[in-house]
């Protein structure tokens, strides 16, 4: 056998190298890969904003959204979970730290022994409403620097593309 040299070495394939074929996006997967890491950052500035403006309340963005939850009516971790596409454990984490404030309470759920059902405590429904009052005014300076059909068309992009995604 002959000696090979170093640039016959480098560009003759071997049994154990294996090309690779590079894939490529589609217009539309570019657009779609797009759109969810615009939602991601989309998110994480929302979460930071919502800590901001209810930090003197003791209230996260996490808070907020649970609370947001039972506003209407108590329910149960596991329902404030599926309505936020999130984890039993990680709503429950923050029910806990609600309850340890005083703003949410547990309490007997008729239609389960141990499910109890998260509702609001007086101190709870006040902070609420002091939530409910900022996130308004925060809402609509935000919905003026856009038109009613650009917010209604990225609303309904947003539910199609979760549906999509659920399928």
């Amino acid at each position: 056998m002959s000696a090979l040299s170093r640039e016959e070495l480098s560009t003759k394939p071997t049994r154990r190298a294996k090309v690779r074929k590079r894939r490529a996006h589609t217009a539309e997967g570019a657009a779609i890969t797009d759109l969810v890491l615009g939602i991601f950052r989309t998110n994480g500035t929302l979460m930071r904003s919502g800590d901001g403006m209810m930090r003197d309340l003791g209230v996260s963005s996490a808070r907020w959204q649970v609370m947001g939850a039972i506003k209407d009516r108590p329910r149960t971790v596991a329902q404030i979970a599926r309505f936020f596409e999130s984890t039993r454990q990680g709503v429950l984490w923050v029910v806990t730290a609600l309850v340890k404030d005083g703003l949410v309470e547990l309490i007997d759920n008729p239609d389960h022994k141990r499910a109890k059902l998260v509702q609001f405590t007086d101190r709870g429904r006040e902070v609420n409403e002091e939530i409910e009052r900022r996130q308004i005014a925060w809402a609509n300076q935000l919905g003026a620097r856009f038109s009613l059909a650009e917010i209604r068309n990225a609303t309904e992009v947003l539910k199609r593309l979760s549906n999509s995604v659920s399928d």
